[in-house]
């Protein structure tokens, strides 16, 4: 039987549509395109990111989540960890279990001891992945179905692992094409029964598996470098996306979602958006 709010106040995630109450985010102060990690970085790397520009993108994420009553907790940031930004890839709440994230990149692996200081001050619990390799933009929560990308980042181990610590889950492996660094780059759960779906990352039959599950709003090639997969549904409805994605942003206006838009045009050129820059750790209906 899952617990209700009433029964839980520090973390609890049992999808990735009820209302966001608490999330971790961090500042992409030192954000930099250093060593090429990912696609979109390749075609940024000689524009690299406009520092400032980013700062103020992402406060102004920010302040968006306050505005609807979110919790913000903002970890410090450190000079040389130029992704911190990208919070989601840390860590991952599913249902009453808070997990720290084993990174399949070596230059990201310090962030983890950030978050485990983190977590510790605040007196929240957490369990970590022994395996090599998991990281949250490969996982998308959906009450008893874990949807896991297997990617370069994420691997059959690690989900074996992730299975056994969650008995009362279903645990479904969805292998992605090699350019696509994580699952929510290509597909991302917005209500109990509608998803985005980029569909040239899988292959026909984890398609129609999908499908089984949920409606789905197919985002083409222009709008998924753009991220338009990566989304932040913050409950009620209302997604915070990008307004270059305008598609993506009617075809959800047309099923009744509030499109909260914010500019993340800087953030993006390092290949994440709104799911990557946020770490859910309590959902609440």
């Amino acid at each position: 039987m899952q617990k209700s709010q009433e029964d839980t106040t520090k973390t609890y995630c049992q999808n990735e549509y009820d209302t966001l109450s608490k999330v971790i985010v961090c500042s992409p102060k030192h954000m930099k395109i250093k060593e090429v990690i990912n696609e979109t970085q390749k075609y940024y790397e000689e524009e690299n990111i406009d520092v400032e520009k980013a700062i103020d993108q992402h406060k102004h994420f920010v302040s968006v989540l306050k505005e609807h009553n979110v919790e913000v907790i903002e970890v410090p940031t450190q000079s040389h960890l130029n992704e911190q930004v990208f919070t989601r890839d840390i860590g991952f709440a599913l249902g009453e279990k808070l997990f720290v994230a084993s990174m399949g990149s070596d230059i990201r692996e310090d962030e983890i001891d950030v978050l485990k200081t983190e977590l510790t001050n605040r007196d929240l619990e957490y369990e970590e992945i022994k395996a090599k390799s998991i990281e949250g933009g490969d996982v998308v929560l959906d009450r008893d179905i874990v949807w896991v990308g297997i990617s370069t980042r994420t691997t059959m181990e690690a989900v074996e692992d992730l299975q056994a610590q969650l008995p009362s889950h279903k645990v479904i492996p969805l292998p992605l094409a090699e350019r696509i660094l994580h699952l929510d780059c290509a597909f991302n759960v917005i209500s109990p029964d509608t998803a985005l779906i980029y569909p040239d990352a899988f292959i026909k039959e984890d398609v129609e598996k999908i499908k089984e599950h949920y409606d789905l709003i197919e985002v083409g090639d222009t709008e998924q470098f753009t991220l338009g997969t990566n989304v932040l549904p913050i409950g009620d409805k209302k997604i915070i996306s990008m307004p270059q994605n305008k598609k993506v942003n009617s075809e959800m206006k047309n099923l009744g979602f509030q499109i909260l838009e914010v500019n993340f045009s800087e953030i993006i050129k390092s290949g994440g958006s709104f799911r990557c820059c946020s770490f859910p750790i309590l959902r609440t209906k």
